[in-house]
């Protein structure tokens, strides 16, 4: 259940910051260790950090415009390939900052890194390439940038 709030909060929140630039940018988002998060050591569980840097990638998409441009041309995201790095556990109630930048991007993947923060430590790094897909296939970077673009310039 506090998968389903936390994405409603990211949802929220995400309709209400400045927006992103469509191209290079970041996301950050100040969350905080939860009792559904603990795996049996009683720490954030491995697999919870992947589902938190989904939460990065909505709040990128709906601040950039491009959640709106997937939704009218009924493109989804898919991410092709991610790896974390764990240097050091997140335990219950703990609050830590994670970030999630896109850097760059080729004819197919978007190249994306991921941190989080525990105050000025970093607890753990990762890195993800991303598509974005249409019925027909993989949709290029410069089309999606292009389409986000255009939307932006066009009154809703």
């Amino acid at each position: 259940m506090n998968l389903v709030l936390r994405m409603l909060y990211v949802l929220v929140l995400s309709l209400f910051r400045e927006r992103l630039p469509a191209g290079p940018a970041t996301s950050r988002l100040r969350l905080r260790t939860l009792p559904n998060d603990l795996d049996v050591n009683l720490h954030m569980n491995n697999g919870r950090y992947l589902t938190i840097c989904d939460l990065n990638r909505v709040d990128l998409f709906i601040r950039t415009g491009l959640a709106t441009v997937m939704r009218r041309r009924k493109w989804m995201p898919v991410i092709a390939e991610h790896t974390m790095t764990y240097r050091r556990p997140l335990k219950l109630w703990e609050r830590f900052e994670v970030s999630m930048e896109l850097t760059h991007w080729d004819e197919k993947y978007f190249y994306m890194t991921h941190t989080f923060m525990r105050g000025d430590r970093e607890v753990a790094t990762g890195t993800s390439l991303g598509v974005i897909r249409s019925r027909d296939g993989v949709v290029s970077p410069a089309e999606v940038l292009a389409a986000v673009m255009q939307s932006r310039q066009v009154p809703a």
